[in-house]
């Protein structure tokens, strides 16, 4: 049977994903099955719909005082009325009982059925309705008057108390067709899109009726029919359901059937299209053969099914509609194009050679300088300003973790001022030349890794480390240009989750054991007080052997990350316990005496709480608590309000605990150092060459963690219009680089995270959405501005050093573990992982335990396993240099697993490599691999793609 419309709908199906929002490309588009707007295809000669409310209106009250009464409502999802409590139902999904439908499909065949009807208003509909050669001149008189009464709707304004419609029922006249007062102001018409039109569903019991009457009206223009509906939108469709009175309430449940038919979009699409009655049947018929039947006994009909988080797609009823329609063929072939839109798709121009020499850096730079001038009158928007606040809080946060972790691994060598600046410069730099200016350049947790082992090897073996680290530097710019002139980031097509999860694992490790490994060395230097011993030390002044009490003694710091006299502002002074205080001659509590709380212990419980309020705000942003915003706020900040309560309490208690070290003026941290460094210092000439061996291992982990990052933030997911540049961005990484050594600055890598939040920052999302509908997301707001001001902001903040010397270490230690456990917490190597320790009948019920064995599901995770254990075995040994060798070394690894895994195996467990992909469109999946099947046949196609390592925003 062939549906209305089936022409077009093989053309391009209707929107899977209804918006409810004034999307930016225009009223009433939304996203197409594959992937394309209304508004294109539109463009296209396809013709588009705009959003459908529909409401329910029960004539209740029989026999005593008839009225009609809004008892639901649905765009996607219902919402009931809770009488009793006077307000609307949470959304939901609808449920319907499969009596309710066969019966209004008998209704609606014996009925009366008006298509492109002329009606302009309500009365008039009303005396079209009522044409039925069953009633009686009287009984269409009582009929038409009851039609014409007011129904009451349960209108809440915001910050109202509820309003009803009059109680007493009245006839309505020509004036009473506009809308009311109530009717504007409900909230609920803000939430609708420009061009959204109604659809009105009457039903009800009615005793002088001898038998069911039925009326379904399609209106050819919509038209506004007064207080009919909640909301005053043009009215498309109506139907009346009325008959004698019957048991249970049957008429109640046709009412929910048809209006639910109406909010199914494939039903809706076809209806509009209608010519005939048989066509409106037909379409009735097709969402029946789609109804999932729930077994009585098993399910409770009141219960209320949340609406999921991604609606799913229409794909398989449109091929089901199509194996009946042209058969087994038809399936097939739009399968085949199916799969051209789903599977993954060909390289991007940016991932294509050119085959010339630094062609693919021309045509990034010719590609981006199209879009030049609108990155920057994109930014003009409001929604820039608090990604600018956001981002910059965010970025000085990194900028002080990172810039105190520095400062210790190379002994001051770079601190936190370097950081700053180093920052600002490469930062604002790379913002205005870069090929995606959404990436933030920070330091990262394997760059910082490479840095402590240069420092480490230099200190060894005698070497003056910022002379030998610029030629370090020199190579690896030279390197980075080689690679950028020969096109290699084209390899990125070769980087699966396989590689990313290995990668943002390390990076994940690294930071959890770098803070854990800072605190023990903390309370290894002052360790917690045992019981029944003093709970505290103190601080003491005691006079020298000479009994001179204007000459003090005086204890030099250890170790620049232990806390000392010297931090406390008390030159002539020592910690030590005060036993030992009263044998060196000084006297406990005494003038001379500073009692303080035990160091160790508070600095524990500062890294502990600062971990915990950063852990515990991130997960406020997915709670119930509190409204949205609040929960957005309280969710993006979470390290900046983490690190700003912790430093409130130690300040608050007065604790002695070891403080960030920032110097006092612009000047480097190093003493004695200029801003440029010497090529050659005390080392011999020799080892500029010599230099060549570490950099070319630093080449490809900048290369691994820089490219690693441009794949994750320019996946299609996110929607971005202006294209990549990864050329452009490898080059500028290079020239910056350059000029970081030159001026002994840290090196600079694209950060995943904060890139990533910049990314969330910038989400354009439809600006209205009815209840129980996610917002749609539309992309990102391209643009240059948010990142250039915040790295001029951070630069301008070299000059908060006499407030940054106040943050305790402890605090940043703790901040520096829950980006470690945020990040290795959100992507799926972690879940598999603890499937390895969970009984199958306790495990979720993820998609890729439906079509993997759980055997081989284990079986990658333990290859993945080995391979990080392997990349930490050797960071951790004399070796550790080559360790970024070892993670171009994953990408070798994942090409070997095709000799383990079948390709439907890693099509789900990760990704196909490019060969494979370009066999899929050109062979089809084998039958030993076939992903088609009965009930869930093709799912992976038809699953949204999302960025495979979701990391943490903050």
């Amino acid at each position: 049977m062939k549906l209305p419309g089936q022409e077009e709908f093989e053309v391009s199906s209707a929107c899977e994903n209804v918006p409810t929002g004034e999307l930016e490309n225009g009223p009433g588009s939304c996203p197409s099955p594959d992937g394309t707007s209304d508004t294109d295809r539109g463009d296209r000669g396809v013709p588009t719909d705009p959003l459908l409310f529909i409401q329910l209106n029960e004539l209740l009250g029989w026999p005593q005082a008839l009225e009609w009464r809004e008892t639901g409502r649905w765009v996607l999802f219902e919402e009931k009325l809770e009488v009793g409590a006077g307000r609307w139902s949470v959304p939901h999904v609808p449920t319907l009982a499969l009596p309710s439908l066969q019966k209004l499909r008998s209704l609606l065949a014996e009925g009366l059925v008006l298509l492109d009807c002329p009606a302009q208003s309500f009365l008039e509909l009303v005396e079209q309705v009522t044409r039925v050669e069953s009633l009686s001149p009287e009984l269409r008189g009582q009929l038409q008057a009851l039609l014409l009464q007011r129904p009451q709707h349960l209108i809440q304004p915001t910050g109202t108390r509820p309003c009803q419609g009059s109680a007493h029922p009245r006839e309505a006249s020509h004036n009473e067709e506009a809308p009311l007062k109530e009717q504007r102001q409900n909230p609920l018409r803000r939430k609708l899109p420009p061009g959204a039109e109604a659809g009105a569903v009457l039903a009800g019991e009615l005793g002088f009726l001898v038998r069911p009457l039925g009326a379904f009206v399609r209106l050819r223009d919509p038209v506004v029919l007064g207080p009919l509906t909640e909301v005053p939108l043009p009215s498309r469709f109506f139907c009346l359901l009325l008959g004698p009175s019957t048991l249970g309430r049957g008429y109640h449940e046709m009412g929910r059937a048809m209006a639910v038919l109406l909010s199914d979009r494939q039903f809706q699409w076809s209806v509009r299209r209608a010519s005939s009655l048989h066509d409106l049947l037909a379409a009735l018929d097709a969402f029946l053969e789609e109804v999932t039947v729930l077994p009585p006994g098993r399910w409770d009909p009141t219960a209320r099914i949340a609406p999921p988080k991604c609606l799913p797609s229409q794909h398989k009823r449109l091929l089901s509609q199509l194996r009946e329609v042209k058969g087994p063929s038809a399936q097939h072939g739009a399968l085949a194009e199916d799969r051209h839109g789903h599977w993954p798709q060909a390289p991007s121009p940016e991932l294509q050679r050119t085959g010339r020499l630094f062609g693919g850096l021309v045509q990034d730079v010719r590609r981006k300088a199209l879009w030049y001038t609108s990155d920057f009158l994109d930014a003009l928007h409001p929604q820039c300003f608090s990604a600018v606040l956001y981002i910059y809080l965010a970025t000085i946060t990194n900028a002080i973790t990172f810039g105190g972790l520095l400062g210790e691994a190379t002994d001051g060598a770079q601190g936190v001022l370097e950081s700053f600046l180093g920052t600002a410069v490469a930062g604002a730099a790379f913002c205005l030349m870069a090929g995606q200016p959404l990436t933030i350049l920070s330091s990262t947790g394997p760059v910082l890794v490479f840095e402590r082992l240069l420092f480490s090897f230099s200190r060894d073996y005698s070497l003056d480390y910022l002379p030998f680290r610029l030629w370090v530097g020199i190579w690896v710019a030279t390197f980075c240009l080689t690679l950028v002139a020969t096109e290699a980031s084209v390899l990125v097509r070769y980087f699966t989750r396989f590689t990313e999860e290995g990668f943002c694992a390390l990076i994940s490790l690294i930071f959890i054991y770098d803070a854990v490994g800072k605190m023990l060395s903390l309370t290894s230097a002052y360790p917690i007080q045992s019981p029944g011993s003093p709970a505290y030390g103190c601080f003491c002044q005691y006079p020298d052997l000479g009994g001179n009490e204007s000459q003090w003694k005086k204890t030099e710091p250890k170790d620049r990350g232990d806390i000392s006299s010297m931090d406390l502002g008390l030159v002539n002074a020592s910690l030590l316990p005060p036993p030992e205080c009263a044998r060196r001659g000084g006297h406990p509590r005494g003038p001379g005496c500073h009692i303080v709380p035990d160091i160790a212990f508070f600095s524990v419980l500062l890294f502990l709480t600062s971990f915990l309020i950063a852990t515990a705000l991130k997960h406020v942003k997915t709670s119930r608590f509190f409204p949205s915003v609040v929960r957005k706020v309280l969710g993006d900040f979470s390290s900046v309000l983490a690190m700003l309560l912790g430093c409130s309490l130690d300040s608050f208690l007065g604790l002695a605990t070891p403080k960030l070290m920032v110097p006092s003026e612009f000047k480097p941290t190093l003493p004695g150092r200029g801003w440029l460094v010497s090529p050659f210092g005390a080392n011999p000439w020799w080892l500029s060459v010599a230099a060549a061996l570490p950099a070319l291992l630093l080449s490809i982990l900048i290369f691994m963690d820089q490219q690693i990052t441009a794949v994750i933030l320019n996946r299609a997911e996110y929607k971005l219009r202006k294209g990549a540049g990864f050329h452009l961005d490898l080059f500028c990484v290079a020239v910056l680089l350059l000029l970081t050594s030159v001026l002994g600055l840290p090196w600079y890598v694209s950060a995943t995270v904060i890139s990533l939040a910049h990314m969330d920052s910038l989400r354009r999302e439809s600006t209205a959405c009815v209840l129980g509908e996610p917002r749609s997301f539309l992309g990102i707001r391209e643009q240059r501005l948010t990142g250039l001001v915040v790295f001029i902001l951070t630069g301008a903040s070299i000059f908060l050093a006499p407030v940054l010397k106040f943050i305790p270490m402890p605090v940043l230690y703790g901040i520096f573990l829950y980006m470690g456990v945020a990040a290795i917490s959100s992507i799926q190597f972690t879940k598999r992982v603890q499937l390895l320790l969970m009984p199958a009948k306790h495990q979720p019920d993820l998609l890729l335990l439906r079509h993997v064995p759980l055997s081989r599901v284990h079986l990658f995770t333990a290859i993945q396993l080995a391979c990080l254990g392997l990349l930490w075995i050797i960071k951790s040994t004399p070796a550790a240099i080559i360790f970024p060798l070892m993670l171009l070394g994953l990408v070798g690894v994942r090409k070997a697993l095709e000799w383990v895994f079948s390709p439907q195996e890693l099509l789900w467990l990760d990704e196909l490599m490019p060969e494979k992909e370009r066999n899929i469109p050109e062979k089809g999946l084998e039958p030993e691999y076939s992903l088609s099947g009965d009930t869930e046949d093709s799912e992976l196609m038809y699953q949204p793609r999302a960025p495979e390592i979701n990391i943490s925003v903050n």
